[in-house]
């Protein structure tokens, strides 16, 4: 099986031991995104903006791998406040269209840099 490093100047760097997403065969396995402008590497303010943010870096991310949100088949979303729940749905209708990808949602003590919503995902492009 091949295994290559996907990165894109779009999303942020990555800040750690990580790659932003590792593609194996036809399966994207893209890390962690949080809201981080990735011209600046600071976070954006206020709870919608933080949640655009990261779509787009995945967007980012995903467009880097050769696929789109169509292809994303799981999506984890990480929330410091399950309270926000509904307005992430709100900004993920902005960026996909049925059939949706599975999907959890899961609340969480904290996350890096103070992050509100962290995001990551698996795409499969045919």
């Amino acid at each position: 099986m091949s295994k290559s490093v996907i990165t894109s100047e779009h999303a942020p760097a990555a800040i750690g031991t990580y790659s932003q997403a590792i593609k194996a065969g036809n399966t994207v396995y893209m890390s962690g995104q949080i809201p981080l402008d990735p011209k600046t590497m600071e976070l954006v303010e206020g709870f919608e903006a933080q949640t655009v943010q990261v779509f787009e870096n995945l967007k980012a991310v995903a467009e880097a791998a050769g696929g789109s949100f169509k292809d994303i088949v799981k999506l984890n979303i990480f929330l410091t406040d399950l309270s926000h729940f509904a307005k992430v749905n709100e900004v993920m209708g902005r960026y996909f269209e049925q059939p949706y990808p599975a999907r959890a949602a899961i609340g969480v003590a904290a996350l890096p840099r103070g992050a509100q919503v962290e995001m990551d995902a698996i795409l499969v492009i045919e």
